[in-house]
């Protein structure tokens, strides 16, 4: 988690995470073409996606596609952010039915 926590702290990072989502299986001289930095930078800020599990590599011939991976970011969801929504849902949820049974007693 913590290479995962590191690769999300950085800006650049979540845009390149960001232009994945938008197209993902992008070749390196695709990403580099929307960022405002050199190849070798935008090459080391992917080998840390990588390392973080948030980008995979697929070759397809001589081009190396990068796609991005969803599972850990849905992961931290499920570990800090779900459980707490879960409780607000069923709040609402309780809520819902008290009103709908106070609608039907009229």
């Amino acid at each position: 988690m913590d290479k995962l926590f590191k690769a999300l702290a950085d800006g650049t990072r979540r845009e390149l995470l960001d232009l994945l989502y938008l197209n993902n299986g992008q070749t390196l001289g695709e990403l580099c073409k929307q960022m405002t930095m050199t190849r070798q930078a935008v090459t080391k800020h992917l080998l840390l996606l990588e390392e973080a599990n948030l980008v995979n590599i697929v070759w397809q011939g001589r081009e190396k596609l990068h796609y991005l991976n969803p599972i850990p970011i849905g992961e931290i969801y499920e570990r800090w952010i779900g459980k707490f929504e879960r409780h607000r849902i069923e709040a609402l949820h309780t809520l819902k039915q008290a009103l709908e049974e106070d609608s039907d007693d009229e």
